[in-house]
């Protein structure tokens, strides 16, 4: 099964139509002021105008349900990652929001996995990342061996510093549960501003590399 991909972290009106063109699965905007990733008010108002096979995604670190239930309306954001500290009541109530919710968790050596279950039920999809007190955006990769303790059956991202080196390693998760590939700061001419030949060479390296 083709793998989705994920464009993490949008941010300039130019880039982000260029981006769309290569038509990946989601595109994701950060809501996260903090983030030098953070898109501004002036270009958000662009998300709209993306094509509406791409799901929009809004990125967010323990916002207000209300902040983010009154982003999703105003620019018809189609997901909601969560990337924070956030609650399993708080998932429940964005999700009655109609939009797919994503979990992000950061995965390091200690992390229980078990933690995840109250999760599930409120939940689209989880996405692992590396673990980093700053909320992604590492540029650093976790282990992933780490996913054999992961014993839920929610499909999941799967995040942190993937590359275009990872192309074909990827291509060896014998895991049905892998549902997208999570990119980012790897892509970038600088924070926000994505090199558009390199995720056009990762889109087909990671497509013929599936097919081999």
């Amino acid at each position: 099964m083709k793998l989705k991909i994920k464009v993490c972290g949008m941010k300039q009106a130019t880039n982000i139509a260029e981006v769309a063109n290569l038509h990946p699965d989601y595109m994701g905007f950060i809501f996260y002021e903090k983030s030098p990733r953070f898109i501004s008010e002036v270009s958000a108002e662009l998300i709209k105008y993306v094509p509406n096979e791409i799901k929009t995604t809004g990125v967010f670190v323990d916002e207000s349900a209300e902040a983010v239930k009154s982003l999703v309306a105003k620019h018809q954001l189609k997901a909601v990652q969560l990337h924070g500290n956030e609650s399993v009541a708080y998932c429940q109530e964005i999700k009655e929001l109609n939009v797919e919710v994503i979990k992000a968790f950061g995965v390091h050596e200690n992390f229980d996995f078990n933690i995840l279950s109250d999760y599930e039920p409120y939940v689209d999809y989880f996405l692992f990342d590396t673990q980093t007190p700053v909320h992604g955006g590492s540029g650093k990769v976790f282990d992933w061996t780490l996913l054999q303790n992961y014993n839920l059956q929610k499909p999941y991202f799967l995040s942190g510093g993937i590359d275009l080196v990872h192309a074909n390693q990827i291509k060896q998760i014998a895991d049905e549960r892998l549902h997208a590939i999570d990119i980012n700061s790897k892509f970038e001419l600088e924070p926000g501003l994505k090199d558009v030949n390199k995720l056009k060479e990762f889109f087909e390296e990671l497509n013929s590399s599936l097919l081999a």
